[in-house]
């Protein structure tokens, strides 16, 4: 166990030798860092056969040899059912289950050039959580266009899902959706587990804002906190923030029960809480003073928000919809704003009723 004082819990999962072979799903991850590596795990323990790829052979050969990835999951040991690959035709042969855990700005050239490797009945399933720069496309878009894949094909997973906390089999629900209620059970069978509980919906549109909107909320409770604000400005940014998040999820005409639910306020509140989280971690060290780029390289890893909230405020502005957060977080990234400013700048907004019908 890891030296970070998270309880581990060991539950009882299912393996990959207690399903029949007919009915097996066979997985490829696409993906070696944390939330790839953690996801494949999961997997791996409700039963699939599972080849996680990405392009470092180190963490490949330590993942097959020695079950752990100590560059993305230190001290987590994972399951025997994952063997790893550099190798993108072979992870992807067989595999009925594609699961996309790359980053989001890269995420279409990277699928083009795995195209001709994929079955041509898979299901792709996206985790990532982004929309893209120049095209302000939601991720499950890319996937299906960087695939040739219908949207009947093509599912996303989206919840609280702080993937350290399930590396340690700590007990959690997400969300998998797609647009074809028997793709979205589907999924959700693959990756049931003891530990891990999937609902379905057909959200897809509301379940990507959630999960993209989220990090850049994520960001500015980090700054605020990383400025020396307290709970009250933490709770009024997630609280306001989720009023962001549901104004542009019903423009796009997302459905009003996904965004209290757990890919709405559960992912939100997980996200914008844990040290866990990137996103929050970035936003707090820019709220300390450190420029974008110390905060980057003191967060380590990727933290999707600072790239994808200028994609979000282009696609808010596109339908017309007010997103004071998140401007306020493009404007201190990536337009130098000082903090001070932004907040400032949101607390002398006009008044208005509270409500997300009293400010479309």
């Amino acid at each position: 166990m890891s030296g970070d004082q998270t309880v581990e819990i060991s539950p009882a999962p299912l393996v990959a030798d207690d399903v029949p072979a007919a009915e097996r799903v066979v997985a490829a991850v696409l993906g070696s860092g944390s939330w790839g590596t953690t996801f494949a795990a999961v997997l791996a323990d409700a039963g699939c056969e599972v080849r996680l790829w990405g392009r470092d052979p180190e963490v490949a050969a330590q993942v097959n040899f020695s079950r752990r990835n100590e560059k993305r999951l230190p001290g987590i040991e994972l399951p025997a059912g994952i063997r790893a690959t550099t190798d993108a035709r072979d992870a992807l042969a067989g595999a009925g289950l594609v699961v996309v855990a790359i980053p989001s700005q890269v995420a279409r050239t990277t699928l083009a050039e795995l195209r001709p490797y994929l079955e041509p009945d898979a299901v792709a399933v996206s985790l990532m959580k982004g929309v893209e720069l120049s095209t302000d496309r939601r991720m499950s878009e890319v996937v299906a266009e960087s695939l040739g894949l219908p949207p009947e094909r093509v599912a996303v997973v989206s919840g609280p899902n702080l993937a350290r906390e399930i590396a340690h089999r700590q007990p959690t629900a997400t969300v998998v959706s797609c647009v074809d209620e028997d793709v979205a059970r589907y999924v959700a069978r693959a990756c049931s587990s003891s530990y891990f509980r999937p609902y379905t919906n057909r959200d897809v549109v509301g379940v990507e804002l959630c999960g993209a909107v989220k990090n850049v909320i994520a960001l500015a409770v980090g700054i605020a906190q990383g400025r020396g604000f307290g709970y009250n400005t933490t709770a009024t940014v997630i609280t306001r923030g989720l009023v962001e998040i549901t104004r542009l999820g019903l423009a796009l005409g997302a459905d009003a029960e996904t965004f209290p639910g757990l890919a709405g306020m559960g992912d939100l509140v997980a996200t914008c809480s844990s040290p866990l989280s990137r996103n929050h971690t970035l936003g707090k060290h820019v709220g300390q003073g450190l420029s974008l780029d110390d905060a980057i390289a003191a967060t380590g890893g990727t933290a999707e928000g600072v790239k994808s909230c200028r994609s979000v405020l282009e696609l808010a502005q596109k339908v017309g919809v007010e997103m004071p957060i998140t401007a306020g977080v493009v404007a201190v990234l990536h337009e130098g704003m000082p903090v001070d400013e932004m907040a400032r700048g949101l607390l002398a907004r006009p008044q208005k009723a509270e409500g997300i019908s009293a400010e479309r």
